[in-house]
Order: structure tokens, then C-alpha cells, then sequence
């Protein structure tokens, strides 16, 4: 029986990437996300989904019940909707070929992780800016609780990390 040497084959010829989500918060760190998965879209022919989500705000609780549902300003989801039509026009610029754009009310990590389950991902590419420490603490990781949670292999890009694209 002969048994084949994957290191003289292609990496795309090992790796199969069809559906990439790169969720996004619009800042400089998801940008640098959205360049990765670019680039692997290219390698692979993949679809990349820019993916956002919009935290709404908590209404006030008493006795352990809500008043209101949650409530989202008017302005917020036109305004967002208008940001990743500009940031789908940079990804195509730098070479995005097959790639579209889904915004959803809820919590990150959980409406991430649903997302890409939902949809059968094959690779999630999010940024994290790395904090330690107290900041951790306080602020949490949505990347981390991704990681922890998600259906198939997640990418995560750090501020400040040696590049490889």
C-alpha cells in the first residue's frame, strides 16, 4: 500500500476552504482581519462573510424583570449598514471576488458562533487586541469565548503579531 507525501503538494491542495466569516467591529483591528481572510479567499476560491453585531442597549430591570425589550436607536443599523457597504467595496479592492455582508441584533461571541454553525463555516477569522490583566478582566474576550465555542477552526489575528500574508 503507497501512502502519499502532502509536503510536496500545494497547501491548497491539503486544505479545502469554501466559507470564511470575519466578524467585524469596524475598527483598525478588524480591518487587519478582513486583509487575512482576503487573502485566503483568494488561495481558495472561498466566500468571505463580513459578519457585525449590534449589542443592543439593556433596558432597565426591576425585581429581576424587564420593562422594555431591547432597545436599538433608530440611526444605529442604517449607519452600520452603510459602514460595511464601504468596508465590502475595500475587500473587494484588494482582490475579494465572492463576498457579502450579514448584521444581527445580540450578544457577539453567541450570534458569532450561531452564525457560523448556521451557516457551515469552514474558518472564522476575527481580531483580538490581547489584553491581559485586569483590562481581561473587565472587558472579557469575544474572541476567546469564539475560540472556546466555535464549530470549526478560528484564525485569530492580534494587534501586534508577526504578519505571515
Amino acid at each position: 500500500m503507497k501512502t502519499q507525501d502532502t509536503r510536496s503538494r500545494p497547501a491548497a491542495a491539503c486544505i479545502s476552504l469554501q466559507r470564511i466569516l470575519v466578524p467585524v467591529d469596524f475598527s483598525a483591528l478588524s480591518k487587519k482581519a478582513m486583509r487575512y481572510a482576503v487573502k485566503l479567499s483568494q488561495v481558495f476560491n472561498a466566500e468571505i462573510s463580513l459578519f457585525h453585531v449590534i449589542e443592543p442597549d439593556l433596558p432597565p430591570f426591576f425585581d429581576g424583570a424587564t420593562m422594555a425589550p431591547p432597545i436599538i436607536s433608530n440611526g444605529t443599523t442604517a449607519s452600520r449598514t452603510n459602514r460595511m457597504k464601504r468596508w465590502i467595496s475595500s475587500a473587494r479592492s484588494a482582490g475579494a471576488t465572492r463576498i457579502a455582508s450579514i448584521i444581527q441584533i445580540g450578544l457577539p461571541a453567541h450570534q458569532i458562533v450561531e452564525t457560523a454553525r448556521n451557516m457551515d463555516v469552514d474558518l472564522i477569522v476575527i481580531g483580538t487586541h490581547g489584553y491581559t490583566g485586569w483590562k481581561h478582566l473587565a472587558i472579557g474576550s469575544t474572541a476567546e469565548r469564539v475560540v472556546r465555542a466555535a464549530p470549526c477552526p478560528v484564525l485569530v489575528v492580534r494587534e501586534k503579531e508577526h504578519e505571515f500574508i
